[in-house]
């Protein structure tokens, strides 16, 4: 079992993986269009997580971790429950391109637009503002962007809105 990930799975899969392949997801982009309620904000102040908002020009590049067969059972116990929290995500196995050219089927989790967590019209300056300032579960949203943004710079991965965010968070978090 492949699973995609473009987010915190890759600074923080939480779970054993026996390869791992850049992979690009098309149709799909990255952003942060989906409130956070329970990980990186409350339900009185919301923060933002990245999701893949379905886009049919877009592409996406993240992470293909394979899962060996002895843990996929609990692997996949494990992401439902860490990714499907409040529903806002929606399990699909969608087509990914490997680094090495191959196309695997690999379990994604994708936004649902029609859910009420959805904000995928957030100008990029409220986006700043709200990940500034909420804190849920898991810690500080601004901590949740500046890992995903360096991990991504790590893997050789540009994504101008992420960078723009995380210079624009520290500036605001001074």
């Amino acid at each position: 079992m492949w699973v995609f990930g473009y987010g915190s799975l890759l600074w923080n899969p939480g779970f054993e993986y026996a390869q791992s392949q850049l992979a690009t997801l098309s149709g799909y982009h990255r952003c942060f269009c989906m409130r956070s309620i329970h990980h990186r904000g409350t339900p009185e102040a919301p923060g933002l997580v990245l999701a893949l908002d379905e886009r049919s020009d877009a592409l996406c590049r993240g992470m293909a971790l394979l899962v060996p067969a002895a843990t996929r059972q609990q692997t996949l116990s494990y992401l439902r429950e860490r990714e499907l929290v409040s529903s806002a995500y929606v399990e699909k196995t969608l087509p990914v391109t490997l680094a090495d050219g191959s196309i695997v089927s690999a379990l994604t989790y994708v936004v649902d637009p029609y859910h009420v967590q959805y904000c995928g019209a957030l100008s990029m300056d409220e986006q700043a503002l709200i990940i500034s300032r909420a804190v849920g579960g898991r810690g500080a949203n601004s901590e949740y962007l500046h890992k995903t943004a360096r991990q991504l710079a790590n893997m050789g991965i540009s994504d101008a809105d992420l960078s723009w965010l995380s210079t624009r968070v520290a500036v605001l978090t001074g």
